[in-house]
């Protein structure tokens, strides 16, 4: 801490009086000269003025030279003892930053073994992502990189495995579900997987898979058809037909019109040939199932209509093993 230091003008006294003391003697000059007091006066006052005010200020000047040494004396000690905090500040500064690297040094080892325990306890709660931030951490924190790769690639590794297990155990859920043709079924269960894997391309593709097999049991169903009819198993080619019609475009459907047009003719051509054989051969309960399918099959022939004027007197003949007078 620096005292103020007063600004002294008293220089300029000496200045003055020099003047003064010129007016003066040129007064003396011209009154000696032309006895002229004037100018004698003029420097006699002004000598006395320069003189009187020099007394004056250096009377002023004394007491504020006094105050400003005892001012000096007694900051004397402050001044000192501030210099003296300023250099222990400095030293605690100095060991302030000593120790924090220190502390750094010595603590690093503890603390790497603390990532190294919580990135162990993150892959135990199958947090991969939470873990792998941690290996992030570790490797920009310590500089291990080659540490955090192998933390990297057993952590991918778990998290694949995980991955594998709960696609194949959801794969035989999608493949009981392909069997039953319970094919929407089938979708959302691959829907369901897609949504907590979205980038794992072995789940991404079970869509299409499923897809695969719809296409291949539609496939296996057009060429059992097929077969059928070339067979003439009127009643094998139905049942397929039944099952193939949840898989067929309008375009497919119409396209497949004509033969089975033909099919289902060949079908009511074969139970009226059984409907009348039963009948001619009075076997009633054979003639009321088969006349029951005509009507439950083809309601609007005209074989429906035949069968429905004579079904009731089947059924009285059917359950009366006397009766047997011919339709």
């Amino acid at each position: 801490m620096e005292t103020p230091k007063s600004r002294s003008f008293l220089w300029m006294f000496p200045v003055v009086l020099f003047f003064a003391f010129v007016v003066f003697a040129i007064g003396v000059f011209i009154t000696w000269k032309h006895g002229d007091y004037t100018v004698l006066a003029s420097g006699c006052l002004a000598v006395f003025a320069v003189l009187a005010v020099w007394c004056l200020a250096l009377n002023v000047q004394a007491p504020r030279q006094s105050d400003f040494a005892r001012a000096e004396e007694l900051l004397a000690p402050v001044n000192e003892r501030m210099q003296q905090i300023n250099v222990l500040l400095n030293l605690v500064s100095e060991q302030q930053l000593i120790s924090e690297r220190a502390k750094a040094i010595a603590f690093r080892d503890q603390e790497r073994d603390t990532f190294r325990r919580a990135i162990r306890e993150e892959i135990a709660k199958k947090d991969y992502e939470a873990a792998l931030a941690l290996v992030g951490d570790i490797e920009s924190v310590f500089g291990y990189r080659q540490e955090a790769d192998r933390f990297r690639e057993e952590i991918n590794a778990l998290r694949q495995q995980e991955v594998t297990k709960v696609v194949n155990e959801a794969a035989v859920v999608i493949d009981r579900h392909c069997r039953a043709e319970q094919w929407n079924l089938a979708i959302r269960e691959a829907e369901r997987l897609m949504s907590i894997y979205p980038g794992d391309p072995s789940v991404q593709r079970l869509p299409q898979e499923i897809e695969g097999r719809r296409q291949a049991h539609k496939k296996q169903l057009q060429d059992s058809w097929e077969d059928a009819v070339n067979r003439h198993d009127v009643d094998g080619s139905i049942e397929i037909l039944k099952q193939l019609d949840a898989y067929l475009t309008p375009a497919e459907a119409e396209a497949m019109q004509e033969t089975a047009r033909r099919v289902f003719k060949d079908k009511l051509q074969l139970l009226g040939q059984q409907f009348a054989l039963a009948v001619k051969d009075h076997l009633w309960a054979d003639s009321v199932r088969l006349g029951e399918a005509v009507m439950r099959e083809f309601p609007n022939s005209r074989m429906a209509q035949e069968v429905r004027e004579k079904i009731d007197l089947l059924r009285e003949r059917a359950a009366s093993p006397q009766g047997a007078a011919a339709v």
